[in-house]
């Protein structure tokens, strides 16, 4: 059993290293393609916002204060608020749903 571990390890280390090289050392010239392009550039937010949305929803006690907050910095964000203005908000909004409406 334990020699299967060490194979799925080297397998899920060799594909790692094929994604991140095969890109360099295929493409070598600038990429044109402007629908390429903007794929390429919204990449890393798409990442991001896939890793971050569960996480924001449960982090907290109850799903819907998690939901709020969201809501919340969203807002704030559109507003023109910073990151930090952002992340107090969201974090004042849960505190003061979870502490006076979930018991």
């Amino acid at each position: 059993m334990s020699h299967n571990i060490y194979l799925y390890i080297l397998i899920m280390a060799g594909v790692s290293y094929l994604i991140r090289v095969l890109p360099l050392t295929l493409i070598r010239k600038e990429i044109r393609n402007p629908f390429v392009r903007s794929f390429l550039y919204y990449v890393p937010y798409v990442t991001l916002a896939v890793m971050t949305f569960p996480a924001i929803l449960d982090a907290t006690q109850s799903p819907i204060s998690g939901a709020i907050a969201l809501i919340c910095g969203i807002a704030v964000a559109w507003f023109g608020g910073s990151l930090f203005q952002v992340a107090v908000a969201c974090c004042g909004v849960v505190f003061l749903f979870e502490l006076f409406l979930i018991h």
